[in-house]
């Protein structure tokens, strides 16, 4: 990772595996714990398990100690290397079976680390094809002797059998050795039973045979003992092989402790019993072959020796000869199928760590055996006693260290007592085994080299086990155990028994899988393996080149720990390595070599310097380009990683945008879906005035014009509603947006609350309640506020106690004190929950009582009301108790007025002002809406002119010249702030007033630039539009009674120019033509301004559609004239 970056994710991708590695059968859970379902019976794991005890290699081990060392000192180490031999494999054994793992998992968990068992791997993956070159050479010269076939041949037969039967697995390993289990057993125990009764006098004579080396009185010689032991205990690394089939033993539990233990034991460490009975038949036939005059050179060939056998049994040499080389073929293909299995899961193991990659097991199989058939093809089996006197060097190494882990660390507490094979859970290296391990090989080395003496030679395998026992608890007493768990497993759920690999998507057991920080998943043990880009990220630390650094840091001081880590330091780090490498090998060939011939042993050292020195330029070169290649690498990791991070920041930050935009999305729908309601619910608000003045229009139609003054009142009230209901809409958009502006009025204030109770006591009373409604006497009569706002806030509070009280009253209590107005708002209705109180201001939040939930309602009133009491700087409380009912009490400045305005008269009692007339020109592209216009202000005395748009209206004025200009926003061809701006520069002097039905137009008035004088909202209020006429021109009204009222019983005398008039006037009125009636009186009055009081008790009547009155009026005046 950078140093110091946010710990970076890895995306998942599917890894799939070609067929060898996800065929378990052919794959045979390699690299991983193995499967509970995939465990076999007890008979058939140790069945299997036995099978490859049946290698000839035990003859001819024990027949070349004892032509080496004699009888006495052969059968001693055979003894003595049985004992050790099971007593390491015992533990081995029983931790492998009962944590399900094979011999390289085991030894992870057991000391090594995940990296530092590579090299066991390798040890025992040496194992395997050297024992299989030897098994094969065996079989070879057997079909040589039996059928003469050639030996290179004899080589690839006895080499490619094994593979169709060990590539299918435990599975058909199990049926091949369990179908040649009688043969092996009789060819190999009957024969020998009858030779050696047919030859006890060879007996007695073997039990003296002193050797090549031996002494003649037969007398053990330790140094002849420790060699014999030292070439035997190059058989240790077979456990591991038991181990690669006991695994697949069930658990304990489940086939009971007897079988379990019988099957562990005898199939494991118990394959000593049997090999060390091969290996004294071995050292037998030898003896009887010497006897029998077979050359000593050939006198430990297993083939030679069963060939002596059969023989003796048969009689006749054709019939032995067939007889051994189906003995040998059926015995060699047993334990070569096992030790190609073997070696394919440790190719796998070692593999798989250095390169991160897995082929199948069935590749490292073919490859395990072309390394086998290689070593056969250069005559490996001439060499064998050599050769594993010096692999036990490093085989007791690793079992020693291995078993000293099993048997001391783990009881006394120094290493986990489970086995931990996961990459994820361990350090890379655990100083315990490989520390013991090298320790060991280092010494043994030096003892077969000859650096304490040629006498030493013979126990350097022995000394090796000791020191690698020895060491291990010493090194772990010294670290504290701490390099053996690097993480443990708590990140996985423990319930569970399961897993989903986040990368193969298959499904492993809980042993199997552990947590993958990088993926953010659980991972299986194989994928873990593979994965070559999280860099360890979940054991940070714990890597293999954190601990070189670390382990350098302590050893060395500063400077020089400083220098390794520069790019030189490594490139001399890296050719030490191969340096040390190159010379154990060629120090190994010098000793051969130099103890064949020991007068060219100068030359042989000679020459291998010269080697030396010619390998080490080259291997200089090649250390150079891996550090160049290692760092090339990183730096390419390091700016893919930087990208990559730059690239996630980017993604998370696109997430983050789209999540808050789907958050916004959802609100807007939210806000969508409650305005919906909201209009739902406001639609049956609408409808009752609706409805009320439909039906007294249609009343009115038929109704004399005297009886229609309740009707009208009622009709204008219930506008007056619908336009309040309209503000609660812009208030409710207002609110949103953030925007609610206060218009401050003096408001005259006991006629404000009578207004709210006049509209309230009858909902109440007619809903079955008692509307109760106190004030004070001393209420100020003018006040400061806004009337829009707290007729709203009123509005909304009495509403809702109406609706939710069924029975009882519903208050509006008024207190007043220090210019601070209490106002009490109660009910005894259905009241609200103690636990709905801190919700019920807010939007569409209505409580959870089922009662108040069934009744209509948006839920937005007392969030208005909260909103605008916040706005208005007042402050409002609720207290409540369910089925007793609620009380809201606002508190709220009303500033009282010292000396207040006096009361500008009514729209309905002005009857027309004195002066000269107003020309007002109309311009909207509505009819209907300039007829009312017309209706409206003609009465008044105004002269009128209208146009359809705003180009017409330009036109209009350019000849009549109005004083004001009532402009509508939205027109045809001339939108209304065009026209104003228009006549703004043609008439600087001219009023203009601009409507709008969309009260957003408000926020674009001062689009115009000053242009207009006024914007009024449609419906339009004709009280403010004459206010603003009335302050422009300082009009003088006329004023008379209400609009109910009854005409002036006595109008004023009649002017001179009414007789000149009089017959059209009243044949106007015979027709009930008010239009031309309002022209006629109009031009009258612009002609004679001194009979304007008359023409306004006149057009007052016609206002009213009092034709008889007016009709009756002119007629008097006829007949007064």
């Amino acid at each position: 990772m950078i140093p110091g970056s946010a710990t970076q994710s890895i995306g998942a991708q599917k890894r799939r595996y070609n067929q060898w590695v996800a065929n378990e059968t052919l794959e045979d859970y390699a690299l991983r714990f193995t499967a509970t379902r995939a465990r076999r019976s007890a008979f058939s794991v140790a069945n299997t398990a036995i099978g490859g005890v049946s290698f000839l290699a035990c003859e001819a081990i024990g027949g070349s100690i004892t032509l080496a060392y004699g009888f006495s000192n052969a059968v001693a180490a055979i003894v003595a290397a049985g004992i050790l031999m099971f007593l390491c494999g015992a533990p081995i054994a029983y931790y492998a079976v009962r944590y399900g793992v094979d011999i390289d998992l085991l030894t992870r968990g057991a000391g090594f680390g995940y990296l530092g068992s590579t090299l066991t791997s390798l040890i025992y993956a040496s194992f395997t094809f050297i024992l299989f070159a030897i098994e094969a050479s065996i079989m070879s010269f057997a079909l040589n002797m039996a059928f003469g076939i050639p030996l290179p041949i004899a080589h690839l037969v006895s080499a490619l059998i094994v593979i169709p039967i060990a590539a299918y697995g435990i599975r058909r390993i199990s049926r091949m050795q369990l179908a040649t289990q009688p043969i092996w057993l009789i060819l190999q125990f009957v024969p020998l039973l009858y030779f050696a009764l047919s030859q006890s006098d060879k007996l007695q004579q073997w039990s003296a045979f002193s050797g090549e080396s031996g002494s003649p009185d037969g007398s053990i010689s330790p140094l002849l003992f420790a060699g014999a032991v030292a070439t035997l205990l190059s058989l240790l690394p077979q456990i591991g092989e038991q181990v690669d089939y006991l695994r697949f033993l069930p658990a304990r539990k489940e086939i009971g402790a007897l079988r379990w233990w019988s099957a562990m034991l005898g199939a494991g460490p118990g394959w000593v019993v049997i090999g060390a009975f091969k290996l004294l038949a071995g050292s037998f036939l030898a003896y009887a072959a010497l006897a029998h005059g077979v050359p000593a050179e050939r006198a430990a060939e297993p083939a030679e020796l069963y060939r002596l056998v059969f023989v003796d049994v048969f009689h006749s040499p054709a019939v032995a000869l067939i007889a051994m080389g189906v003995f040998v073929a059926v015995c060699q293909t047993k334990i070569n199928v096992t030790n190609a299995y073997a070696g394919s899961i440790a190719w796998s193991n070692f593999f798989a760590r250095i390169t991160h990659s897995h082929p199948g097991r069935v590749v490292w199989l073919v490859f395990n055996v072309l390394l086998a058939l290689l070593l056969m093809e250069i005559g490996v089996f001439r060499a064998i006693h050599s050769i594993l006197g010096i692999y036990a060097n490093f085989a007791v190494g690793w079992i020693g260290a291995l078993t000293a882990d099993l048997v001391v660390n783990k009881p006394l507490g120094l290493s986990p007592p489970h086995v931990e094979f996961k990459r994820a859970h361990l350090y890379d290296v655990n100083p315990v085994g490989v520390g013991a391990m090298a320790l060991s090989i280092f010494l043994s080395t030096l003892v077969f080299l000859g650096a304490f003496g040629e006498e030493l030679r013979p126990v350097s395998a022995i000394i090796g086990l000791v020191v690698a026992f020895a060491a291990a608890p010493l090194i772990a007493v010294a670290t504290r155990g701490r390099y053996a768990i690097a993480r443990t497993d708590a990140d996985l759920p423990a319930h569970r028994g399961a897993f989903l690999c986040s990368i193969c998507e298959n499904d492993f057991e809980r042993a199997d899988m552990a947590f993958c920080p990088a993926y953010g998943a659980p991972i299986c043990s194989l994928c873990c393996t593979l994965e070559a880009r999280c860099h360890d990220m979940c054991k940070p630390g714990k890597r293999l080149e954190d601990q070189i650094s670390a382990a350098i840091n302590v050893a060395l001081p500063r400077r020089i720990a400083a220098f390794f880590r520069t790019r030189l330091g490594r490139f001399l780090g890296v050719l030490v390595v191969f340096a040390l490498v190159v010379a154990y090998l060629l120090a190994q060939i010098y000793v051969a070599y130099g103890s064949l011939a020991p007068t060219a042993r100068p030359i042989v050292g000679t020459t291998l310097w010269i080697v030396f020195w010619a390998l080490i330029i080259l291997l200089g070169l090649a250390s150079w380009f891996i550090v160049l290649a290692h760092d090339s690498r990183r730096t390419a990791e390091k700016e893919a990683e930087r990208q990559a991070l730059i690239l996630t920041q980017e993604i998370e930050a696109h997430k983050a945008t789209q999540h808050a935009m789907q958050k916004a999305k959802e609100s807007a729908e939210a806000a969508n879906l409650a305005k919906s309601r909201y209009i739902v619910g406001l639609s049956h608000e609408i409808r009752t005035p609706l409805n009320s003045i439909f039906g007294y229009a249609q009343l009115m139609e038929g109704a004399p014009i005297e009886s229609n003054a309740d009707g009208v009142r009622i009709i204008r009230r219930n506008a007056e509603h619908l336009a309040s209901l309209l503000d609660g809409l812009l208030d409710i958009s207002r609110i949103e947006t953030g925007v609610t502006r206060l218009s401050w009025e003096k408001v005259r204030l006991p006629e404000f609350l009578d207004q709210i109770v006049e509209m309230f006591r009858p909902q109440a009373e007619a809903q079955g309640l008692t509307f109760i409604y106190e004030r004070p006497e001393t209420l100020p009569s003018v006040v400061n506020t806004d009337p829009k706002r707290l007729r709203q806030i009123l509005i909304n509070l009495l509403s809702n106690a109406i609706k939710y009280t069924p029975s009882g009253n519903a208050a509006l209590k008024i207190r007043y004190r220090g210019q601070v107005a209490e106002i009490e708002v109660s009910d005894t209705g259905l009241g609200i929950r103690a636990d709905d109180l801190e919700t019920i201001f807010e939007p569409f939040e209505r409580g959870r009582m089922p009662q108040a939930r069934a009744l209509p309602g948006t839920g937005l009133g007392l969030t208005i009301v909260r909103l605008l009491t916040q706005v208005m700087g007042a402050e409002i409380t609720v207290q409540s108790t369910p089925d007793s009912g609620s009380k809201f009490l606002l508190r709220i400045l009303l500033s009282e007025v010292a000396q207040p305005d006096e009361r500008s008269p009514r729209a309905a009692q002005i009857r027309g002002y004195a002066g000269p007339r107003l020309q007002i020109l109309i311009a909207d592209d509505d009819g209907g809406h300039i007829d009312f216009l017309t209706r409206i202000l003609r009465p008044f005395g105004f002269n009128l002119t209208a146009a359809k748009d705003g180009a017409a209206a330009l036109e209009l004025a350019a000849s009549a010249r109005p004083d004001v200009a009532i402009l509508d926003i939205s027109m045809p061809a001339l939108d209304g702030w065009s026209a104003a701006e228009a006549l703004r520069r043609a008439f600087p002097d001219m009023m203009i007033v601009i409507i709008s039905a969309d009260v957003h137009d408000m926020r674009s008035a001062g689009r115009a630039g000053g242009a207009h004088d006024a914007f009024l909202v449609k419906p339009l209020d004709v009280q403010q539009l004459l206010d603003l006429l009335q302050r422009k021109f300082a009009l003088e009204w006329i004023c008379g009674a209400e609009k109910s009222s009854a005409a002036p019983s006595a109008p004023p005398a009649p002017p001179a120019g009414l007789t000149p008039r009089r017959e059209e006037l009243l044949q106007l009125g015979r027709i009930g033509y008010v239009r031309g009636i309002e022209t006629k009186l109009s031009e009258w009055e612009t002609e004679e301004p001194d009979a304007a009081s008359y023409i306004a008790v006149l057009r007052a009547m016609v206002k009213r559609f009092d034709f008889n009155k007016y009709m009756d009026v002119l007629k008097a005046e006829r007949r007064d004239g």
